[in-house]
């Protein structure tokens, strides 16, 4: 397979790996983070710590699902793709284990319009995709159910998975689900949350059309 130079991009997915760590959102090697590049994507290796990756060891992998070369891609390698073979606007991925989302993930339940943040990810809620086996095509279709509509969603007893139109969005909205997850278990441990109605969940999606956005400047 013909690499192209793309050692920046490289570069910024080892970066987003450390950052993922350091934010607390992902532990040890169990997360995975990918950029799609043309002709397929880029993906973080199985098993390598992050702190010793170098760009080479970062795989390039097909549309078809080929790659090639002395490194074998994240065992997650069919979630990422499968993301952007259905989902155009996606640019890059990001799936963790963090703590509270995971929890929540091993209840199999997703997290509710309890905080308008909710829609952040696109929707009224954070799906949650229900179980099969890591590295599996099931578990990739199971997820892409749960992401329909959104831009990321819970995986049964696994942990989160979130996309965006580049590694700083993907990383940033899956620092948000560990956010909601971690304040909708602290809400459940005091009471039962209110939660916001879909009249009120329509009005804050429109609103985060223009979420984040700033005018163009001269």
């Amino acid at each position: 397979m013909a690499h192209r130079d793309d050692r920046a991009l490289r570069e910024a997915i080892i970066r987003i790996c450390l950052r993922m760590n350091a934010e607390g959102i992902n532990q040890g090697t169990s997360g995975n983070v990918s950029a799609r590049v043309e002709g397929g994507m880029l993906v973080t290796p199985s098993g390598v710590p992050y702190e010793a990756m170098t760009p080479d060891a970062i795989v390039f992998v097909a549309e078809d699902g080929s790659w090639s070369g002395g490194w074998r891609p994240s065992s997650e390698w069919r979630m990422h793709l499968d993301i952007y073979n259905n989902r155009p606007e996606a640019g890059a991925v990001v799936h963790t284990h963090s703590p509270h989302a995971t929890a929540l993930s091993c209840l199999r339940r997703g997290i509710p319009a309890f905080h308008y943040m909710v829609a952040a990810a696109g929707g009224r809620d954070l799906a949650c995709a229900r179980y099969e086996t890591f590295g599996t095509q099931a578990l990739s279709e199971a997820m892409l159910t749960a992401l329909e509509g959104r831009r990321a969603c819970l995986l049964a007893n696994h942990g989160q998975i979130a996309f965006g139109a580049s590694l700083d969005k993907a990383l940033w909205l899956a620092g948000e689900v560990e956010a909601m997850a971690r304040q909708y278990i602290l809400a459940c441990s005091l009471g039962e949350p209110v939660i916001l109605d879909d009249a009120e969940m329509t009005r804050v999606l429109a609103l985060f059309d223009d979420y984040g956005k700033q005018p163009a400047r001269a």
